[in-house]
């Protein structure tokens, strides 16, 4: 199936999310390609698409209201690569609790502006998180507000729990699957990086087999806004992130975690180790066979992690 819209100029066409613009026929091209306007769900889900300036970029947002009475609001962050139209498995979830559900697209992804998966500090992840808390404000979003995080999602989401602890805004549970602090074979990523620098601006990405679904990698590859190559500022700016996460102090927060265990992407026996010592016992799910990008894994396997999380909403 074709996708009927141009990501620069939907963006330029978008107003604040606080400004409630309808949708046009562009919005609802992108919605209906990604499966954001949950058409089978029994009552029609209300929803918005907007965008909002932060640490230099346009970034592109949409929330989603249930259509009962809202009782929270939950916060998603997309990971490396990925878009908001990637996730519509995990805000179904938050919809099916009674959440209205907020996401964006981070800086170099999806709908939003800036080079494809480049970013020159990670800090500027934070300053993307800030303003969408902005946004969630100025729509007068229900508390308690909760976050949840894939892969860089997850690593934004754990920065933001040691920078901020009890003085951040989302004072609800943090979600992190299959979070990132470092990722596999670092030491030799790490290396690759420093000679590579000052020759190459970037590398062509590697498709890879990240979720047990078979559906998933072709979906990927036919994606109009998957990004093509591995910048090497992002690596670079990841390098300068890891030791600062790793040297923070500790937080009181206890999030939880969700890992597989067939995790090709990330150093997850690391990172677990690294949330134990940062976290107040983070509760932990650990899945054998399930593969990096829990968002998009099989119905079974989304089943268990959600029965999980069921227990702490």
């Amino acid at each position: 199936m074709p996708a009927l819209f141009s990501p620069d100029s939907l963006r330029a066409s978008l107003q604040p999310l606080a400004a409630g613009q309808p949708l046009s026929s562009e919005a609802l091209a992108y919605q209906r390609y990604y499966g954001l306007d949950f058409p089978h769900r029994q009552a029609p889900v209300k929803r918005q698409l907007g965008r909002f300036t932060a640490g230099g970029y346009e970034i592109v947002s949409q929330v989603w209201w249930p259509a009962s009475s809202p009782v929270a609001t939950l916060f998603v962050i997309h990971g490396f690569y990925d878009h908001m139209g990637l996730y519509r498995h995990v805000i179904e979830w938050g919809l099916d609790h009674g959440f209205v559900v907020i996401a964006c697209d981070l800086p170099g992804h999806g709908l939003s502006s800036g080079e494809r998966a480049s970013i020159d500090d990670f800090a500027r992840y934070q300053a993307v998180l800030q303003g969408l808390f902005i946004e969630a404000q100025s729509l007068q979003l229900p508390q308690p507000w909760h976050l949840c995080g894939q892969s860089t999602g997850g690593a934004i989401v754990l920065d933001h729990l040691l920078r901020c602890g009890a003085q951040s805004p989302a004072q609800g549970q943090a979600i992190l699957l299959s979070p990132l602090v470092r990722p596999k074979g670092w030491s030799w990523s790490k290396l690759s990086y420093y000679l590579l620098r000052p020759f190459v601006k970037g590398i062509a990405r590697r498709f890879s087999e990240n979720s047990n679904d078979p559906a998933f990698l072709p979906f990927l590859q036919a994606d109009p806004l998957q990004p093509v190559r591995l910048p090497t500022a992002w690596v670079g700016a990841l390098a300068r992130w890891i030791p600062r996460i790793e040297g923070a102090a500790p937080s009181a927060r206890q999030p939880l975690v969700i890992q597989g265990q067939d995790d090709k992407t990330v150093d997850w026996q690391h990172n677990l180790e690294v949330l134990k010592a940062k976290f107040n016992q983070p509760q932990t799910l650990l899945l054998p066979e399930a593969r990096h990008h829990l968002a998009n894994e099989t119905p079974e396997i989304r089943e268990r992690y959600f029965a999980f999380l069921d227990k702490y909403f």
